[in-house]
């Protein structure tokens, strides 16, 4: 049987100038996340903006505080939440050495003192610029995760991913998480298969999440940077949040 979805929130870019602040957070920090992450996060216009009904994340190769490279990071925690339903994120992805866009999502409960990985995380896409055909769906858990190489993960060769736009989708079940690229699924994540834990160590994907997109650089997973390519542009052009009717 076909699952039927309502929409319950989108942005589609179309005011120019800043995001909308009903809907994101905007960071503003050169931490490197946990992963080395050779970036500094800025709100200034060149790294964030609307313009045409395009969001661009901008990275850029210049001197910013301590870091070397400065771009951009957005977050719907405290605005938008996600439960269990379809999202839908229409982007085009930045090309070169060094580059790490996502499109990911994080409980809400790790704003509440429950840590990663614990809170788990969702890997809606992600992509490295060396190998920038390569589109990466993720699921992090206390027990399953990058950090220990026990994530549930796949990746597929997509031709084209830096050159159009796709639309990067996840449908959200209790029991599983599939994912979609221009409306071809490429993996399902089944809470529980190959004899994986079931409690919330090995599947706390229960809601609520929020959704996350930013424009990495470096780190451990982007590594090497080539500084010739930059700016760089992570490009989106809109983001659909549905849930379920049942």
């Amino acid at each position: 049987m076909e699952m039927k979805y309502k929409l319950v929130w989108e942005d589609d870019f179309n005011i120019d100038g800043p995001v909308n602040p009903k809907i994101w957070n905007v960071e503003h920090a050169g931490t490197g996340f946990g992963n080395n992450e050779d970036q500094y996060y800025t709100p200034r216009e060149k790294n964030l903006y609307c313009k045409d009904s395009i969001l661009h994340i901008v990275a850029h190769q210049e001197n910013y505080k301590h870091r070397k490279y400065t771009s951009a990071k957005i977050t719907s925690y405290g605005k938008k939440s996600i439960g269990y339903g379809m999202v839908e994120v229409k982007a085009k992805l930045p090309k070169g050495k060094g580059t790490w866009p996502a499109i990911w999502m994080l409980a809400e409960s790790i704003r509440n003192g429950v840590r990663w990985p614990l809170c788990g995380e969702i890997d809606i896409m992600e992509n490295i610029g060396r190998n920038h055909e390569e589109v990466h769906f993720s699921l992090h858990s206390k027990l399953y995760n990058h950090v220990i190489k026990t994530q549930q993960t796949y990746f597929e060769t997509i031709p084209g991913v830096t050159e159009r736009f796709s639309v990067y989708k996840m449908i959200w079940e209790p029991n599983y998480i599939k994912f979609f690229v221009d409306d071809k699924e490429y993996v399902t994540f089944t809470k529980g298969e190959d004899n994986r834990d079931t409690t919330k160590l090995g599947w706390p994907f229960e809601p609520p999440y929020f959704l996350i997109l930013n424009l990495a650089i470096g780190g451990n997973w982007g590594g090497e940077i080539d500084d010739l390519i930059f700016p760089q542009e992570f490009l989106i052009d809109y983001v659909k949040v549905y849930e379920r009717i049942d």
